[in-house]
């Protein structure tokens, strides 16, 4: 299946039955390992809200959410600088703090989110991905625990993932057509 989103064109990538069965199993998961446990779930504006809602229906355990919005793009490109646009709203001292990210890409904003929670002295502290770039990855992070689908290194969107503000109500998730330059 082929989309034009702005002046991109994109191709399907993970169709919603895939993701809908890999988020219930991932909940499924939280559930065992956070039994007898209220873990915090933070998750990562504007591009995890879409995951973080599907997962949550599929935890059964006690817990609570908040937010946090960091960016380092720009359109499609990653500029390498991290912006704090929303700052944690509660406290996370001594809790079991489970990060939702919609996906991991180079790990810099990533890491600049665990290292704000951790400032905190929470119990535990672990991330919960829908997508991992394992070769775009520049970090080494070891609280990755929970990964929904690695992809290759290519521009995505749908599912909550945006290009130039525009893709996020797409159920699919598609990737970037490669168009290769003249020259």
């Amino acid at each position: 299946m082929h989309i034009q989103i702005d002046d991109k064109d994109f191709n399907l990538l993970i169709e919603y039955d895939q993701i809908k069965k890999r988020t219930r199993l991932i909940g499924i998961q939280l559930n065992v390992d956070y039994d007898n446990r209220v873990p915090v779930f933070v998750g990562v504006l504007n591009g995890s809200f879409v995951f973080l809602a599907d997962l949550l229906k599929e935890v059964t355990i006690s817990s609570e959410v908040t937010f946090v919005k960091v960016s380092s793009y720009d359109g499609d490109k990653n500029t390498g600088v991290i912006k704090k646009q929303v700052g944690l709203q509660m406290d996370l001292k001594d809790r079991d703090v489970i990060i939702v990210e919609d996906i991991v890409d180079s790990g810099a904003t990533l890491r600049y989110i665990i290292d704000m929670i951790r400032e905190q002295n929470p119990a535990s502290v672990c991330v919960c991905t829908l997508l991992l770039k394992p070769k775009s990855l520049k970090e080494d992070i070891e609280e990755i625990t929970y990964v929904g689908f690695e992809i290759p290194d290519e521009f995505v969107v749908g599912y909550g993932l945006d290009y130039k503000g525009l893709g996020r109500n797409l159920k699919d998730i598609y990737r970037a057509q490669y168009v290769p330059s003249e020259t």
